[in-house]
């Protein structure tokens, strides 16, 4: 089973463009993980195909900053996020 370890959360949901601001409050984030959105309505899982820091592509982002990350399925502003790993 994997272990999932909470991350961040997301700070808003841009619906047009299917991306998830997050906000990374404990750990680093890089291109190639999985991730796990969970909130009152939201709960899926995916692998992180690309990462984006006002509009530049990054491959990784550490704690504190904010990453844009296109998103299989709508999350909310609030929703939890954790990296899951196998």
């Amino acid at each position: 089973m994997a272990d999932e370890v909470e991350i961040g959360q997301v700070t808003h949901y841009f619906g047009h463009v299917q991306v998830a601001a997050i906000k990374l409050t404990d750990g680093d984030l890089a291109v190639g993980d999985t991730i796990h959105i969970k909130g009152h309505t939201s709960d899926f899982q995916q692998k992180v195909s690309s990462m984006q820091i006002d509009r530049e592509d990054i491959s990784r982002a550490e704690k504190g900053q904010e990453v844009g990350i296109r998103v299989d399925e709508q999350a909310r502003e609030g929703d939890t996020v954790f990296k899951v790993s196998q």
